[in-house]
């Protein structure tokens, strides 16, 4: 038995709410490159561990930061004066029982392969220090990983919260940035960096996006060069989010802070394609939620998923299992208007068993959260039983953290 809450919300859906704000930080803003990055260690830690060892041993590299570097942006093409600095931190296992993992060379080699595949501009080898600040862990964490059982307990008492569905204006800040960093759009304007930013307010049926998009200098000439490619570049965002949403009204600006007849100082210039080579760092869990927005009117978990252990910490798995079983419901039982799926462990308890697993439900007009509970109980219930397979899921990549 597990201990399921299942309650009604008497609350105004937020797709019909006033006010919305959501954001969504791109491929390339310095957060989101700590987090994509922190991952994906994880990944390949998961990997050797169960190649050397059968089972997924303890680590968290949760803890990144990436230090700007110096530049000099020119019309034209500039050049790199400083490197930027990643820092790669926290906890992980490098030794079982006499055999060595090799922790640090994953790491940077994890890393240099990530900016290789997806910053066009950026060197890992010269554009790039590495600082790798991994250690032990802690003995009572790392036993978690010896003890016997069908799931790990959890190694932290923590809560998570996820939702369903996606609001017009959620989704529409999710995919005009992934089409912004899109194989054809970088095809198409290749001065497009894929550090961009969308902020997105909705004010009744009007819909205002505000773009932030660092242009790559050696594809502008001049100044008027510049506002010309991104008056097109601006021409091509709108179209395609009048093309693909349905407001009353569409707004799109991009990278306001330019002022024509300031040159170089009047305009958003990078020499890499990410604001980190000179002006922004970045850092792990100020990025995206795990289901790629940022949500100012939803409920948030504290917790940052990224490069947490997929086996036994709730930040990560939690945080990602909230949303799935919130979709799970709003797919599965009649009468859903919105979903919200609460998550509480305890450290040491099975994963499979939180503190409370609660499910708060804004039902459509006309249905009734009684006639709901049992499928909605059955839902959850079939979720946390299987949740040894959403962990292997995570621990393969299978499922995106941000």
């Amino acid at each position: 038995m597990r201990n399921i809450v299942i309650n009604g919300l008497k609350q105004t859906p937020l797709e019909q709410q006033g006010l919305e704000i959501v954001e969504r930080k791109g491929l390339g803003h310095p957060d989101s490159i700590c987090d994509a990055i922190m991952d994906r260690i994880s990944v390949r830690l998961s990997k050797e561990y169960l190649e050397k060892f059968g089972m997924i041993m303890h680590h968290n590299a949760d803890k990144s930061m990436l230090v700007a570097g110096e530049v000099e942006t020119r019309f034209g093409g500039g050049i790199v004066k400083e490197p930027m600095l990643l820092i790669l931190g926290d906890r992980a296992t490098f030794e079982v029982e006499g055999v060595r993992v090799p922790v640090e060379e994953i790491a940077v080699q994890t890393a240099r392969e990530w900016f290789k595949e997806n910053l066009r501009f950026v060197d890992p080898e010269k554009h790039v220090r590495y600082q790798v600040e991994l250690k032990p862990g802690s003995v009572e964490l790392m036993d978690i990983f010896k003890r016997k059982g069908r799931v790990l307990g959890a190694n932290d008492t923590s809560a998570a919260v996820g939702y369903a569905p996606m609001t017009k204006t959620e989704t529409i800040v999710l995919e005009a940035e992934r089409y912004m960093n899109s194989e054809d759009f970088k095809k198409e304007f290749p001065e497009s960096g894929e550090d961009v930013k969308v902020m997105g307010l909705r004010r009744g049926n009007e819909l205002r996006l505000t773009v932030s998009m660092a242009f790559v200098d050696q594809f502008v000439e001049s100044e008027r060069d510049y506002f010309k490619k991104k008056a097109e570049i601006h021409q091509e965002i709108e179209n395609f989010v009048k093309e693909k949403a349905e407001f009353k009204r569409i707004v799109v600006k991009l990278n306001t802070l330019d002022v024509k007849g300031r040159g170089i100082g009047g305009v958003y210039l990078t020499v890499l394609g990410t604001s980190a080579d000179s002006a922004d760092s970045g850092q792990v869990g100020r990025g995206n939620r795990v289901n790629g927005v940022i949500s100012l009117n939803r409920p948030l978990c504290s917790e940052a998923a990224a490069g947490k252990n997929p086996m036994s910490h709730v930040g990560k798995i939690y945080n990602l299992l909230t949303h799935r079983i919130a979709n799970q419901i709003y797919e599965k039982v009649a009468g859903m208007e919105e979903v919200y799926i609460w998550l509480l462990s305890q450290i040491g308890k099975p994963i499979d068993q939180p503190a409370i697993a609660a499910a708060q439900v804004v039902m459509r007009k006309g249905n009734h959260i009684e006639d709901a509970k049992r499928e909605i109980e059955e839902v959850i219930n079939f979720e946390l039983e299987n949740i040894g397979r959403f962990c292997m899921d995570l621990a393969h990549g299978k499922i995106p953290i941000c």
